[in-house]
């Protein structure tokens, strides 16, 4: 990975965690479950990204930063679904 390489990536990161900021305090609470629910998903693709990338047989810095988007990745995944799916039970009828 050349250092021009990485300051792109860096930069790309930088703005995409801005943006994401910005556009989660201008979500109104009442979207934030259906806003969580698209977030997993993308962070799925995410997951597959990074075993892709992760996926070669030395041992550098892609490879690692492929492994850590995987673990990050993928607790963002279970924590939101799990959150989710505790939401979606508080909107389901109580059996007597």
């Amino acid at each position: 990975m050349t250092t021009a390489t990485l300051l792109s990536s860096l930069f790309v990161f930088v703005l995409a965690s801005f943006v994401g900021f910005e556009v989660i305090n201008k979500v109104p609470p009442t979207l934030h479950t259906p806003l969580m629910s698209g977030a997993n998903a993308i962070s799925g693709i995410a997951v597959i990204g990074a075993l892709l990338v992760s996926g070669e047989d030395q041992l550098n810095l892609t490879v690692i930063l492929g492994l850590i988007a995987v673990v990050c990745a993928t607790i963002n995944v279970v924590g939101g679904f799990l959150v989710t799916d505790r939401m979606l039970q508080m909107f389901k009828k109580k059996e007597a």
